[in-house]
């Protein structure tokens, strides 16, 4: 599909229009100049047209600040791969020094440009838009993406400039999801599994804000790579924008089939990341740890081997998740990773025939019955799997509120071991027979 970006200085409403634009509350939106740090992509869908749409960070050129730096580059990348440009401004306050550095720049760019003026809220404001024709970048759209007024025309003009594609086909690929603590590596993973800085990385813990999608080609297949915001206690989120940040963390769980925890090696498995592998294991998500940094750990024989006895000692019920040690720097083992996620991927989707599923459940059974309940025998009679992706089990049995948690674990437990299911979440479902 087509590439638009929206682009100017801090503060001037992209992260607005762009949220408009996709119909979702996607990117972070928040007085606080400078917000928005990653590209955020995005899909529209407007009078059968369809394409797609990457809100940038704000371009302050010059800049010394290190954010500033970061996200020229980001915004650089970004006009290589679009089609169009959204140039915005605000009309509140005119051109400014900054406004005329960026539209020399992408005069130079040679794209198509529609210079939209944004916060034209009133009458007065409309009246003064025409001022931005000085740039020499073509036709001049007011507009307010707060409201929505004027949108509609921009996108008229956009999508008349765009190749004519319609697409309705669900997405079915896989989502992959990098989550942990902030400054574990995850956008490092990102940018070394892509092969471009796709995402903003500094030494500063906390600079992914908004979940950053993008298409990774493994072996033909396509993946959707979020690299996510760095997750932090909820008490130790003071900022508004941390707080939207951690909420869509959470989102981007939920959205996906394989939840890859990213811990650093040099600090090992803390109570957070614990916390969150738990939160994706209840949204029955796939899950796989990748311990990163390994290449900074002193290693003897068994380093490996001890390392992980560790972490699955503080798991306990999450002992059927994969670990594997990686480093983003030297790129050790990431392709062994993405291997990882696509076989947890396929693990989710799988079926197991109801005749070899009850041939061996019914003889776990045997070696070991249910304990009684209120003095009567528990009988299970019949097992099946009701659905995959994620798999969901159903015993049918005479007393379902009989079947002890301790007894569900060694359920679960057996069919593990016969049928793998390694780093997905399996739901057992006792109903009355």
């Amino acid at each position: 599909m087509s590439l638009v970006a929206i682009v100017g200085r801090p503060n001037v409403g992209k992260s607005t229009l762009f949220n408009r634009l996709i119909e979702a509350r996607e990117a972070i939106v928040h007085n606080e100049p400078g917000v928005t740090r990653d590209r955020h992509y995005g899909s529209v869908l407007w009078n059968g047209v369809t394409f797609n749409v990457v809100d940038t960070g704000g371009l302050v050129p010059g800049g010394t600040e290190v954010f500033e730096a970061a996200i020229r580059e980001q915004v650089e990348i970004a006009l290589e791969q679009t089609d169009v440009i959204l140039f915005m401004v605000d009309a509140s306050t005119g051109i400014t020094d900054i406004d005329q550095e960026i539209a020399a720049r992408l005069r130079r760019s040679e794209k198509p440009v529609l210079v939209v003026a944004n916060k034209s809220d009133n009458e007065k404001r409309r009246w003064d838009t025409p001022i931005f024709y000085e740039f020499g970048l073509g036709e001049v759209y007011p507009i307010s993406s707060l409201s929505g007024t004027g949108t509609g025309e921009l996108l008229d003009a956009l999508t008349a400039s765009l190749p004519m594609e319609i697409s309705n086909e669900e997405d079915t690929r896989t989502r992959v999801s990098l989550i942990g603590k902030p400054n574990v590596g995850k956008s490092s993973i990102t940018n070394a599994l892509l092969g471009e800085n796709r995402s903003i990385v500094t030494e500063i813990a906390g600079t992914t804000r908004d979940s950053v999608h993008a298409t990774y080609k493994f072996y033909g297949e396509e993946l959707v790579l979020v690299d996510t915001a760095g997750l932090r206690k909820r008490a130790k989120v003071k900022e508004n924008v941390e707080f939207y940040s951690l909420l869509r963390t959470e989102r981007a769980i939920q959205e996906a089939d394989v939840a890859v925890l990213i811990i650093d090696a040099t600090q090992g498995l803390e109570a957070q990341d614990i916390r969150v592998l738990k939160q994706a294991e209840d949204m029955n998500k796939g899950l796989l740890i990748a311990v990163n940094k390994w290449d900074l750990v002193q290693k003897e024989t068994n380093t490996a081997r001890d390392y992980a006895a560790k972490i699955y000692e503080r798991l306990q019920t999450l002992d059927y998740v994969p670990i594997i040690f990686i480093s983003a720097i030297t790129k050790q083992r990431l392709h062994n990773m993405m291997e990882k996620v696509v076989a947890i991927a396929a693990e989710r989707k799988r079926r197991i025939p109801t005749s070899a599923l009850n041939d061996y459940m019914q003889e776990a059974i045997r070696a070991v019955h249910p304990p009684a309940y209120r003095g009567n025998f528990v009988k299970i009679k019949y097992v099946t799997q009701v659905r995959e992706n994620p798999p969901v089990f159903a015993f049918f049995v005479n007393h379902p509120d009989g079947v002890a948690e301790n007894y569900r674990r060694y359920l679960e437990g057996k069919l593990r071991e016969k049928f793998g299911f390694a780093g997905v979440p399996i739901t057992l479902a006792f109903k009355q027979k």
